[in-house]
């Protein structure tokens, strides 16, 4: 007999319950991986995400062929393809780990239906990607929580531990005619790409690598050094996250096993520190699965009537580092250069863009879909609200970010803005947050021309702090 073990948001052998529990069976497992071309338009990928997922399922592949059962891959709807390959093998069941986001909520059950009524049983197992099911965590009311804290404090427990891989896969035989992974097109005709391949190693073995980096170099300074652009704070997990490639659990683990191993006070607090942005993902998803209209809606009603303003020049200069104020740029030209963006730059250009510019969120929403290589649909919509004013537990809308100040705080040497604004390498420390405050001297020996080698500010901070507040005493007068 044959188990076939779909594969979607989980990219990895170790931690995937579907597949050790398919491989319990003893029998055949074929894994399988559908390409849907034509999903829900707020499901496509973007194009990093497209690129990183070309890669993560070629290191996929290689690790099941060690196992001794090939991946296969197929182009089509899951609901409709899956069906298919379980007559082709004669399948007496198909494994796969539930998700909780609306789209991959739509495909459970199209595919859990259209299987039955083949008369193929359907195995499915807890989300394999987060530490807790969404429907185990609601308040005292019995209503979801909609602020992070309380979410946090009720739904921190120690993490399940991790399974481990299988050993061997037992493969079907004849082996079953797949896509190519070229054939599904994740790579874009014209490769602008280098920059992501310097960056990233995508895979399974990549997000274990990367996890020992973080707790070697990263994890002891974590919870200060997470705030400054320039150092190495972060753990950048986020798309291995993302695709699946590694597990919170195992993540909780190897941090845990870390700390009791050192007996580091620092570290096992800085280990806190770390769990609670754990769970600030877990709660991304957690609002999306209880309110899927975030996607497209503000959780908060008022800002429907907000006046946002149309301008696709300014967007354009927003989108590829081009506004005049170097934090913000540098953090968008990062973004295009890796597909990434350190946490704190990200607040400060998102709310560059919909407080200085009054673009919408969703704007940047989108741009940040189509770039970011950890782009999720639950985090990335949670942040752009969040910073908007607009969303559960958000930042107040009259908290208005000065990039400048912002600079001169988290980047106070300038040597983030150095690396990602080159063209004003050259200036001083004290200028290099805001050059047009500079003595043209100054500008002159740094061989910066404002308007002409670096642009002069798209609008002038107090400005755009008047304006935003004037837009947002509209929708509270009305």
């Amino acid at each position: 007999m044959t188990n076939i073990v779909w594969l979607r948001h989980e990219l990895r052998l170790d931690d995937n319950p579907a597949l050790c529990r398919a491989a319990q069976e003893k029998d055949a497992v074929v894994p399988v991986y559908v390409w849907n071309p034509n999903p829900d338009a707020a499901n496509a990928p973007g194009a990093a995400s497209k690129w990183w997922l070309h890669h993560s399922l070629t290191a996929l592949s290689a690790a099941f062929a060690k196992r001794g059962a090939p991946l296969l891959l197929r182009i089509g709807n899951p609901a409709e393809e899956l069906p298919h390959i379980a007559s082709e093998c004669n399948a007496k069941a198909v494994f796969w780990n539930r998700a909780y986001d609306p789209h991959g909520k739509r495909e459970d059950v199209q595919t859990e239906t259209t299987l039955r009524k083949t008369g193929v049983a359907c195995r499915i197992f807890a989300a394999a990607n987060y530490l807790v099911n969404p429907d185990d965590i609601l308040n005292n009311s019995g209503k979801p929580f909609k602020v992070f804290t309380p979410f946090w404090k009720r739904a921190a427990t120690p993490a399940a531990k991790p399974l481990t891989a299988p050993a061997h896969l037992v493969a079907h035989e004849p082996a079953l005619m797949g896509a190519s992974l070229d054939a599904l097109g994740l790579l874009p005709e014209k490769d602008w790409t280098a920059g992501l391949r310097d960056t990233w190693q995508p895979g399974e073995a990549g997000a274990q690598l990367q996890l020992q980096r973080f707790i070697e170099n990263g994890l002891e300074n974590y919870g200060e050094a997470r705030e400054y652009p320039a150092a190495p704070g972060t753990s950048r997990l986020s798309p291995h996250l993302r695709f699946g490639e590694i597990s919170p659990p195992i993540i909780a683990d190897e941090i845990i096993r870390a700390c009791a191993e050192q007996r580091a006070p620092q570290l096992t607090f800085m280990a806190e520190a770390f769990m609670r942005q754990l769970y600030w993902r877990e709660f991304g998803m957690y609002l999306l699965h209880h309110f899927p209209h975030l996607l497209r809606s503000p959780m908060r009603p008022e800002f429907e009537r907000f006046p946002w303003r149309n301008d696709p020049e300014q967007l354009k200069r927003w989108q590829h580092g081009q506004t005049g104020y170097p934090i913000v740029d540098a953090g968008m030209r990062e973004l295009w250069r890796t597909g990434w963006m350190h946490n704190r730059v990200r607040m400060i250009a998102a709310s560059f863009l919909v407080k200085h510019l009054l673009l919408h969120w969703q704007s940047g929403a989108a741009w940040f879909w189509d770039t970011l290589v950890d782009a999720d649909a639950a985090n990335n919509t949670l942040g752009w609200q969040w910073v908007s004013g607009c969303g559960p537990d958000a930042a107040p809308y009259f908290r208005i970010f000065n990039p400048t100040t912002q600079s001169e705080r988290y980047d106070a040497t300038g040597d983030y803005i150095r690396q990602w604004v080159p063209e004003l390498a050259q200036l001083n420390n004290k200028h290099i947050h805001a050059p047009w405050t500079a003595p043209p001297t100054t500008l002159q020996a740094a061989g910066v021309s404002l308007g002409d080698t670096y642009p002069k500010p798209i609008i002038d901070h107090k400005e755009a702090r008047r304006r935003a507040l004037d837009a947002f005493a509209f929708i509270r007068n009305r």
